[in-house]
């Protein structure tokens, strides 16, 4: 694994270069065979790094979701996907950008911090449901976080005097939203069978729900109070913190140091 490891820093800039070209062509780059290399471009970024993440789940023998470092992997593959797909939907530059721009950042971070990767798996880990529960959840972060992205625009362009647009935050928040719902049902499946428990409260458990119904309340402020656009921004701005205690926060709480997730670390 070590000499897998050795290659990342030239996955990583391979990868860099394709979406720093996508950037460069998606603001300098004129009409003609722009979109062309804009979607080329960010594939081949992608399939780069799909790859080194397929080989190191080879070499590992096991799924790489166990670490903060490993989900990094994931997110930096995630996040691209959704930006490309929203920009062939909406054709937001700057969404895309900002996907590209986090995609950077969690493989440059990966770099800062190299991680010792084990391929043992604690029991608890060794279920069907691990590999699930864990991706829906990266997945439903990417995409909340991006939807908070917008959230802090939007709200900027109210207080700056325009007007906003709720449209892409709620569609990135009712996928997300959906697939949160998935995460918080395959655990409890995983919980079940790891531990006997479908539900116990833990620290981890908690967060994840308390996340979870923040998220409720901003889809029930939208689909009963739509004039509520403030209110409804803020929440969604702030709800982000919750996925940020949520994903790694809850490992410096004292409440977690009798959680069964603190493997996750």
């Amino acid at each position: 694994m070590e000499k897998l490891w050795l290659q990342f820093p030239t996955i990583a800039a391979i990868a860099a270069i394709f979406w720093l070209a996508t950037l460069t062509t998606l603001y300098y780059v004129k009409h003609g065979r722009r979109e062309a290399l804009i979607y080329i471009q960010t594939i081949l970024g992608i399939v780069v790094l799909g790859i080194f993440i397929g080989a190191l789940w080879h070499g590992l023998e096991r799924p790489p979701l166990r670490t903060l470092g490993e989900t990094r992997l994931w997110y930096s593959l995630f996040l691209p996907i959704i930006g490309l797909v929203t920009y062939a939907r909406w054709h937001y530059k700057w969404f895309l950008a900002y996907s590209l721009g986090m995609a950077m950042l969690f493989l440059g971070i990966n770099l800062m911090h190299p991680e010792t990767y084990y391929k043992a798996l604690m029991p608890a880990l060794q279920s069907p449901w691990f590999v699930p529960h864990v991706v829906v959840y990266i997945f439903a972060y990417a995409l909340l976080a991006a939807s908070s992205l917008v959230a802090l625009r939007e709200l900027w362009q109210l207080y700056a005097g325009g007007k906003s647009n709720l449209q892409l935050a709620d569609n990135l928040v009712y996928a997300g939203f959906a697939l949160l719902t998935m995460g918080l049902l395959f655990g409890a499946l995983w919980a079940k069978e790891a531990w006997g428990h479908y539900w116990t409260w833990d620290p981890k458990e908690t967060w994840a729900l308390l996340s979870w119904l923040v998220y409720l309340v901003y889809i029930h402020l939208r689909d009963n109070h739509q004039q509520s656009t403030k209110t409804a921004l803020w929440i969604l701005a702030l709800a982000f913190v919750l996925l940020l205690i949520c994903w790694f926060g809850i490992n410096y709480l004292p409440s977690a140091q009798t959680s069964v997730h603190v493997y996750s670390s």
